[in-house]
């Protein structure tokens, strides 16, 4: 199955590159969040300036390791 993608402009194209950029990295190192993705519904909020937000979503014990080991190496 394919997902339709509207063409983002603004705040709502840099949420979605940055997710993508983040999905990337997160690839890297073995690391997938199945529900990574914008938050569609902060799409129409009407905030000023407008806010859309990365929805990071949930992951399994295995890869919420997996994501801690990754930090801890990354931290100072």
């Amino acid at each position: 199955m394919t997902r339709e993608r509207r063409a983002a402009t603004g705040p709502t194209a840099e949420a979605e590159a940055v997710c993508e950029e983040l999905a990337a990295a997160l690839r890297r190192t073995g690391i997938v969040l199945p529900s990574l993705t914008v938050d569609a519904l902060t799409y129409g909020y009407g905030y000023e300036p407008p806010c859309v937000l990365v929805e990071l979503g949930r992951c399994n014990v295995e890869t919420t390791r997996k994501l801690i080991a990754v930090l801890k190496t990354a931290a100072p």
